[in-house]
């Protein structure tokens, strides 16, 4: 059995939306490998070609996705309105400038003090943010009231989902698809 957030070293009340980040990714299928390799080692070669395969062909756009963003939008402003995006945007380079206490409200279901609030919706209406990114599977009254918002103010919105969307796609194509999306939504807001 693995334990991913004993194996990454995460506590209680850490973002629990490790999928999200691309090294973490990288380091379970590591782990998996190695733990395979243990239980049966006359198979070791065959472990270590498929874990390689997995990580460099299989995983192949969606790591081609997150360079070109990262290459192409470094460093521009975006806001999200769950944690759920946290680990993602700086392995795009980008600029997550919604504070985190409104994020990790809105992902653990908790209020979110009017100080945040107002804070989120400046950031809309002045458009320090170019892309509004918003997770699709959470949607109450106030996130939708934020996602017209943008909308109203011509800030590109782009969603993520906690789980696989299609239930049926495999986690690269999970991934590539809202990856995808994430860089057309920038290309719209830059121009680039």
């Amino acid at each position: 059995e693995l334990n991913l957030g004993d194996f990454l070293g995460k506590h209680e009340g850490d973002n629990p939306h490790m999928w999200y980040n691309p090294d973490y990714v990288t380091a379970v299928v590591n782990k998996i490998r190695d733990d395979l390799k243990a239980l049966d080692p006359a198979d070791s070669a065959a472990f270590d070609q498929s874990a390689q395969s997995f990580l460099t062909t299989g995983l192949k756009q969606y790591h081609d996705l997150i360079a070109a963003i990262k290459a192409k939008y470094s460093g521009t402003p975006v806001g999200a309105t769950e944690s759920i995006f946290s680990n993602l945007a700086p392995a795009l380079g980008l600029k997550l400038i919604t504070p985190y206490s409104y994020l990790k409200a809105v992902s653990e279901g908790t209020d979110i003090s009017a100080a945040d609030q107002a804070t989120v919706e400046q950031q809309i209406r002045q458009k320090q943010i170019k892309v509004l990114v918003y997770n699709s599977q959470n949607t109450p009254n106030n996130i939708q009231a934020l996602i017209t918002l943008a909308k109203a103010n011509n800030i590109p919105v782009a969603t993520i989902t906690e789980t696989l969307s299609p239930a049926t796609a495999s986690f690269q194509e999970w991934q590539s698809y809202q990856l995808q999306g994430i860089q057309s939504a920038l290309a719209q807001a830059t121009g680039k």
